[in-house]
């Protein structure tokens, strides 16, 4: 790997992330050529049945994890809330990470669909950071997403208190309009994380000041839906769309280390 993790979040366009939820996801998007990968705890969750959110996927990421973490890309986990409201559970959770050579984790500042005050999420960061300081901690910020507080004044003062706790990045889902993009990313001394943003090219969002975009559960979800689609092609006598080849798919799976 060419560039830090940290560097990649200062190249000329922003970083896109793909989000994997398994091994053949996270292998297509190396062979395509990302030099990092995040993972989608929406995936993850609801692939092995149970609604994202819920803190069911403490385990999961970790095994996750370690079958990713021998990649030749950087890898940054989402670990949703930390799975814990202890700040030393939180950073002794992400140790077990950093071991394994996971490069970065989201931190989440919700908790069951409501946002929790930014003390507990800054709290988490400086454990995070005073246990693991090499690990980039992307705090994520919920205003937007959860339509709670959803002002640039209050989401500026949660970005401040999780970098002034030592957060590397911060991630706004959900913040979409181009002005409040402007004005949070001049305001935040780190780099500003985002979702796809439909109608904005990854051009257009760096001159906003976005240092990242990550696709989020997009892929995994799109990934459905074609599955769905080979099947009701076939029963409405439609042409099945192309994929790559069992023969391929084989192969990709026997070069994974």
């Amino acid at each position: 790997m060419s560039s830090s993790f940290r560097a990649l979040h200062h190249a000329d366009l922003p970083l896109l992330l793909p989000n994997a939820w398994d091994v053949p996801s996270a292998l297509g998007f190396v062979e395509a050529g990302f030099p990092a990968i995040g993972t989608t705890s929406f995936g993850v969750a609801t692939s092995a049945g149970f609604p994202d959110g819920d803190g069911v996927t403490r385990e999961a990421n970790a095994v996750l994890a370690a079958r990713l973490a021998r990649l030749p890309v950087h890898l940054s986990v989402d670990i949703e809330d930390g799975y814990s409201d202890d700040p030393t559970e939180v950073a002794e959770y992400v140790d077990s990470l950093a071991s394994l050579g996971v490069a970065g984790v989201n931190l989440e500042d919700s908790a069951a669909g409501h946002l929790v005050d930014p003390t507990v999420l800054a709290a988490k960061v400086a454990a995070v950071k005073e246990r693991s300081p090499d690990v980039f901690v992307n705090a994520r910020i919920d205003t937007y997403w959860f339509h709670e507080d959803d002002t640039v004044p209050a989401t500026v003062a949660r970005a401040l208190a999780y970098v002034e706790a030592g957060a590397d990045g911060v991630f706004v889902p959900g913040l979409t309009d181009p002005a409040a993009i402007r004005e949070i990313a001049a305001a935040v001394p780190a780099p500003l994380n985002l979702l796809i943003t439909p109608g904005l090219s990854l051009r257009e969002l760096a001159d906003l000041g976005v240092r990242r975009v990550s696709t989020g559960s997009l892929p995994y979800r799109a990934a459905i839906d074609a599955a769905v689609h080979v099947a009701t092609a076939v029963r409405d006598g439609e042409a099945p769309p192309t994929a790559t080849s069992y023969a391929d798919a084989q192969a990709r799976i026997r070069r994974y280390p």
